[in-house]
C-alpha cells in the first residue's frame, strides 16, 4: 500500500465520520434516495413508523420488508443514517455533515497574506 492509498483511505474514513451532504443524495440508487427523502422530512423516525410509511409508497415504488431492511442496512453502513436503540425502540436519524466552507476560506486568505508579507519583505531586502 502506497502513501497515497493510505492518505485516500484516511480521507474516506474522515468523510464517513463527518456524515453526508445533501448534494450527494442524487448519487444514491432510487430506493435509497426515496428513504433518504423521507428521512430528511422527519430527521428521526422509529423503525415501525418507517415500515408503515414505506408501505404507503405508490405501488411502483413500494418495497418489501426485506428490501426496506436491506436499504436501511446499506444507508447505515454508508453513514447516511445513524441507528438508535434496538427492538421496538429502534429508530433512525439522518447523519448530515456540517458545512465546512468558512474555515477553508480563512486558511486560504491567511496563507495568501503570509505569502504577500514574505514577498514584500524579500523585495525590500533586495533593494
Amino acid at each position: 500500500m502506497t502513501i497515497f492509498d493510505r492518505l485516500q483511505r484516511q480521507l474516506d474514513i474522515q468523510k464517513r465520520e463527518q456524515g453526508i451532504s445533501a448534494l450527494e443524495l442524487m448519487d444514491l440508487p432510487p430506493n435509497l434516495r426515496r428513504i433518504m427523502k423521507l428521512m430528511l422530512r422527519e430527521i428521526v423516525i422509529k423503525y415501525d413508523h418507517l415500515v408503515q410509511v414505506a408501505a404507503e409508497f405508490p405501488q411502483a415504488n413500494r418495497m418489501t420488508r426485506e428490501e426496506l431492511d436491506g436499504a436501511l442496512a446499506t444507508l447505515v453502513e454508508q453513514n447516511w443514517l445513524i441507528t438508535n436503540g434496538e427492538g421496538e425502540f429502534l429508530s433512525y436519524r439522518v447523519n448530515l455533515r456540517r458545512k465546512a466552507g468558512s474555515a477553508l476560506d480563512q486558511d486560504i486568505w491567511a496563507a495568501l497574506n503570509d505569502r504577500i508579507a514574505k514577498s514584500s519583505a524579500q523585495h525590500t531586502d533586495q533593494q
